[in-house]
């Protein structure tokens, strides 16, 4: 769809009828869900997603750099799209399976100021590290956990100008059988300092695990064991965009009392969604003409 198309289309909506469905889908409602409480049809929330959720990227893109930030989380959350590997069909190989979605926060501000959709590889690994650093105004301190490819992503990336250090955890088997998804335990870590200086009272990753669990209860294509998976990797894609928009822009963090964004001086006031609606149609404005 063009910008003229977009426009056409989506000025049967108004602002609040947007942003009405954008707050139903960052609340982690499914596509289904959201039409019908906002009295719409399924294709009008899919459009709407797509659209804003490459709005929210570009956006995000101009506006997340020179970043103040000393202290970086990385981890990676894992997800499936269209069907887990295993069920991958024959002619659906390289469009379905198995995301990772490679996120980064500041320890200070909570702000996110890169992600990274595809595989749990070097080549994202690479992909993702070198879009961080690009962000980052000065010098930072990175935790990861023991993933081998962040190193060389990181070494590549940074050179010597940083404080990297591993948090490397340490699982052992476990007789609690309700465990579905892991089969053992955490029985303790070791740290690793791999460049730098890193202040080892700061080596963690919890506050990016502990976003893991929000990306898991705010979008419906996280939450295990359900059928609101992503059918495509595009709307994947555009869904966390939004996700991560409204988590930098719109939402009060309860520790923080105001948003990343602000705590990050990257905003000078709190965003709601009609603020969203409207960035968007700047967005498509300017592609139109």
């Amino acid at each position: 769809m063009d910008g003229m198309a977009y426009i056409c289309f989506m000025n049967r909506k108004s602002i609040k009828e947007r942003a009405l469905i954008l707050s139903l889908l960052v609340e982690g409602n499914s596509l289904r869900s959201t039409s019908r409480v906002a009295g719409c049809s399924i294709n009008t929330v899919t459009r709407l997603l797509v659209e804003t959720g490459e709005a929210c990227s570009w956006f995000q893109d101009q506006a997340l750099v020179d970043l103040p930030c000393k202290r970086i989380q990385v981890d990676e959350i894992w997800s499936f799209v269209y069907a887990k590997q295993k069920n991958v069909p024959q002619g659906k190989e390289g469009d379905a399976g198995d995301v990772w979605t490679w996120t980064a926060i500041d320890a200070d501000t909570k702000l996110v100021p890169s992600w990274r959709i595809g595989s749990r590889n070097a080549e994202t690994a690479r992909d993702f590290i070198y879009d961080l650093a690009s962000r980052m105004a000065n010098r930072i301190q990175i935790t990861s956990d023991g993933h081998h490819p962040y190193i060389e992503a990181i070494e590549g990336a940074f050179g010597q100008d940083v404080d990297y250090a591993m948090l490397v955890k340490l699982y052992g088997e476990t007789t609690e059988k309700h465990l579905k998804y892991r089969s053992d335990n955490c029985i303790g870590y070791h740290t690793r300092n791999i460049t730098g200086t890193p202040e080892r009272k700061h080596v963690s990753t919890s506050f990016c695990e502990r976003q893991n669990l929000t990306m898991r209860m705010s979008m419906r294509r996280f939450t295990r064991s359900i059928n609101g998976f992503s059918k495509k990797v595009q709307n994947h894609a555009h869904a966390i965009a939004l996700h991560f928009m409204n988590y930098n822009f719109v939402r009060i963090h309860k520790s923080l009392r105001i948003s990343p964004a602000m705590a990050a001086e990257v905003s000078d006031r709190l965003w709601d969604l009609e603020d969203v609606v409207k960035m968007v149609d700047t967005y498509w404005d300017g592609k139109s003409n």
